[in-house]
């Protein structure tokens, strides 16, 4: 099934009723034009998924009892994204609202979507999979978005500890205007120059996690782009990701607005995962 971070945020988000664009490269081959179909099909405009360079990435996806996934991939073409790339498509980047962008695609080409923001625009980057970051990254970051291992990663292990507290002030002194640490089925904090607070998770019967961070990390750029505070945001995104883990599979799992709303029956502050399915695995075009 088609899937990969920026492709799965793009549909998330456009599932939730945003207007969204998708900055990418594919192969010239059957995945890459699957890929394209999916994002046409949830309403994402494509003009900016370039074709071409490589093989269309690909992943292997294992699901645990427990719903956890473990993710191995293979970039391909997402891989050779190049910083020109981004200057060419500086009209798409300079006419967002919000930008989100991930470490699928090379640093330097993200040091580049940096450097061609609009003014007022906000960026929004999730570091999966993790690296060390240079201060120009981390500075634009309104949130950075880490859950506890890319914390650790950026953070040094060494550095770290083991309070999520502690990793949300960490990581702001290292330059973000904001950060969002996803704690699973704990729900997650929001920390900015005002402070650190929790946001709690949403009880659900967990099937597969696969895309989860990838809806949250959407939901919430839409709702920041819409007005929200970073607090209201990442509370919204949580019950998106509680829609999500309740499917099995990426794309296919991500709720509308409508069915987010029909979470309102169930009980905040709980566990985030209860009775599991048996364990799967499956592939992903990146």
């Amino acid at each position: 099934p088609p899937g990969a971070k920026g492709a799965n945020q793009a549909v998330a988000a456009a599932r939730l009723g945003a207007r969204t664009a998708l900055l990418a490269r594919v192969g010239d081959d059957a995945y890459g034009r699957l890929l394209l179909d999916s994002q046409r099909a949830a309403g994402v405009d494509p003009a900016g998924v370039l074709q071409g360079g490589a093989p269309t990435g690909v992943a292997l996806i294992t699901v645990d009892t427990s719903g956890d996934n473990s993710i191995v991939v293979s970039p391909g073409a997402n891989g050779r994204l190049t910083p020109a790339d981004v200057r060419a498509a500086a009209g798409l980047v300079q006419a967002s609202r919000v930008v989100s962008a991930q470490l699928e695609i090379p640093l330097e080409t993200v040091v580049e979507v940096v450097r061609n923001l609009a003014p007022g625009s906000r960026f929004v980057l999730n570091p999966s999979p993790p690296r060390p970051l240079p201060a120009e990254v981390l500075e634009a970051c309104d949130p950075l978005i880490v859950n506890e291992h890319e914390a650790k990663v950026i953070l040094g292990e060494e550095d770290s500890g083991e309070d999520p507290e502690d990793w949300a002030r960490l990581l702001l002194a290292k330059g973000p205007r904001s950060v969002v640490v996803t704690l699973g089925a704990e729900g997650a904090l929001v920390a900015s120059a005002e402070g650190v607070a929790p946001v709690p998770s949403v009880r659900v019967d967990a099937v597969d996690t696969t895309g989860a961070g990838d809806s949250f990390t959407a939901a919430l750029a839409w709702r920041l782009g819409k007005g929200s505070s970073l607090a209201e945001a990442a509370a919204y995104a949580a019950r998106v990701g509680a829609v999500a883990v309740t499917r099995r599979g990426a794309q296919e799992s991500f709720p509308t607005a409508a069915e987010v709303e029909a979470l309102g029956g169930t009980r905040p502050g709980a566990p985030g995962a209860t009775r599991p399915s048996r364990a799967s695995g499956e592939g992903e075009v990146r």
